[in-house]
This record gives C-alpha cells, sequence and structure tokens, in this order.
C-alpha cells in the first residue's frame, strides 16, 4: 500500500511539473484519467484495470484528439511510466491497459518511446 501511496504522490508532482501549454490535454488531465489503473499498472491489484480504469483511459482517448493533444498525453505517459520503476510486470500492465480496457488511445504506454513521432 505504501508503495501505491508513493506512486501517487510521483504522479501528482508529474502533473504539477509537466503542464503543456501548447496542447488541449494537460498532464493534471491525463493524471487523473489514469490514476484509477495505477493499483493495476503496478501489479498489485486484480487481474485486469477497474471500470474506473478503463473509464479513465476512454476520456482520456476521447479528449486526446490532434496530434499535439496524443503527443502530450504520450509525454505524461511515458514520465509516469518511467517512474513506476520498469519492472517487466509493471511495464506489461501498463502496456495492455487499453487493449484491455477495448480502447485504442494512439499513444504507447511506455517509458521508451519516442513521443515526438505520434501522429
Amino acid at each position: 500500500m505504501a508503495r501505491l501511496v508513493g506512486a501517487v504522490v510521483v504522479v501528482a508532482a508529474l502533473a504539477a511539473s509537466l503542464q503543456t501549454a501548447s496542447a488541449a490535454v494537460s498532464c493534471s488531465e491525463v493524471t487523473s484519467a489514469v490514476a484509477p489503473c495505477l493499483g493495476y499498472a503496478m501489479g498489485i491489484s486484480t487481474s485486469s484495470p477497474s471500470p474506473s480504469c478503463c473509464s479513465g483511459v476512454r476520456s482520456l482517448s476521447s479528449r486526446a484528439s490532434s496530434t499535439a493533444d496524443r503527443q502530450a498525453a504520450c509525454s505524461c505517459l511515458k514520465s509516469m511510466t518511467g517512474r513506476l520503476g520498469g519492472g517487466g510486470a509493471s511495464m506489461s500492465n501498463a502496456a495492455n491497459i487499453p487493449s484491455k480496457c477495448g480502447v485504442n488511445v494512439g499513444v504507447p504506454i511506455s517509458p521508451n518511446v519516442d513521443c515526438s513521432k505520434i501522429n
């Protein structure tokens, strides 16, 4: 549980420090949308994302409609996944959230993605 609390604190700090002025999607919006997914992404909760996680991912997908939006969301997600520790199970869970929720967000969830190449 302390690990999850720590991750939430890191996500909140990211949201405060990574605001994106040029895009309609801000890091705080991305953070809010995916916050319910943290337990699953870190491998410390159920075997599938929660309904609130999937709802947040769908909301993010609908908000990230332009290239600038998707690149901004990508940068936020990249930073967030990098701070999850990069463990194999965590990265596998995080990367599979959109498909498990039946959503194509157009942005890979990975600490290694080049966000400038997102269209």
